[in-house]
């Protein structure tokens, strides 16, 4: 009972980073953006919200400042790719590269070092419950928050006016504007949003998941978030099963270790990326369900026409 309830709480905190980045892709994709700069951004975020903690002792500061970099991040892909109507798929991965760089070269003083204390976990109250409190009740509040997040997100998208807007921009941008919407602007949000989204993953990953800052500690999440919501066809609460399914295959190792099952533990770490290939590949084999969901205009510059 113990070992289930320690592997479910890890798969819930496992897939907490995955699930708030993979929340703004759905966004700012649904919008019609590609980024791919979502792994630098996750970098940059984890980098600077552990630094800010490390500084000041605040989680609450720390995890604002991985926001504010996510949101700095985001205005300078937008000014390439809406402003300068830049290719979306060199600058996402000029974000990433430029991303790995710079948070390396700020993370190096602080290799080695960690937080004097945990940032604080729990529902009072319910994390005593036998089983399930150890399950589920005994997280952070992000890894609640993401789930409130991605609920969110789902009804934003499929119960409002202004989701039924932002997928009439990602569907066809030109019909959009002609009837009078701002579709750079409604762009721009919707990235802006994402790279929020993007910096607040990378921070939790610093401050919460392993709070301590190890270069290229995003370990190719922001690509695994990106598949997650190809794999999710663009629908936000499908989105949670893969986030928990890849957190799940990741605490996999711990759980064979606590059943005395001996593997080597290189294969186990490289489980998660083998499982997300395969998804990709078996999706792959059906383009024509990829291109029921996709967004039509994903990925293509626009540019207004009087």
């Amino acid at each position: 009972m113990s070992l289930a309830a320690s592997i479910i709480s890890s798969t819930l905190n496992a897939g907490t980073p995955l699930l708030l980045a993979a929340a703004g892709i759905v966004i700012h994709e649904k919008s019609g953006v590609l980024n791919l700069g979502i792994e630098g951004i996750m970098l940059m975020g984890a980098v600077i919200g552990f630094s800010t903690t490390l500084a000041t002792g605040s989680f609450a500061l720390g995890f604002l400042a991985g926001a504010g970099v996510g949101l700095l991040l985001g205005l300078l892909f937008a000014f390439f790719t809406l402003g300068m109507h830049a290719n979306q798929y060199a600058a996402g991965l000029a974000l990433t590269l430029f991303g790995t760089g710079l948070s390396a070269f700020i993370g190096k003083p602080l290799q080695g070092q960690a937080l004097s204390e945990r940032a604080a976990s729990c529902i009072p109250g319910l994390e005593s419950i036998p089983f399930l409190g150890e399950a589920f009740f005994s997280q952070h509040f992000f890894v609640y928050g993401a789930l409130i997040l991605i609920a969110a997100v789902w009804w934003f998208l499929f119960r409002t006016r202004a989701g039924l807007i932002l997928r009439a921009v990602g569907e066809a941008p030109q019909s959009a504007f002609a009837l009078g919407f701002p579709v750079l602007k409604i762009r721009l949000l919707a990235v802006l949003f994402g790279a929020v989204c993007a910096g607040v993953a990378g921070a939790y990953l610093s401050l919460v998941y392993t709070p301590l800052w190890v270069e290229g500690m995003t370990a190719g999440r922001g690509w695994i978030a990106l598949a997650l919501v190809t794999f999710a066809t663009w629908r936000p609460l499908r989105v949670v099963v893969g986030a928990y399914l890849f957190g799940g295959v990741t605490m996999l190792q711990f759980a064979f270790q606590g059943m005395g099952i001996s593997i080597s533990p290189q294969f186990m770490a490289m489980t998660p990326y083998l499982a997300t290939i395969l998804v990709l590949v078996l999706i792959s084999r059906n383009p024509q369900w990829i291109r029921l969901n996709v967004p039509a205009s994903l990925g293509k510059p626009f540019a207004p026409r009087s």
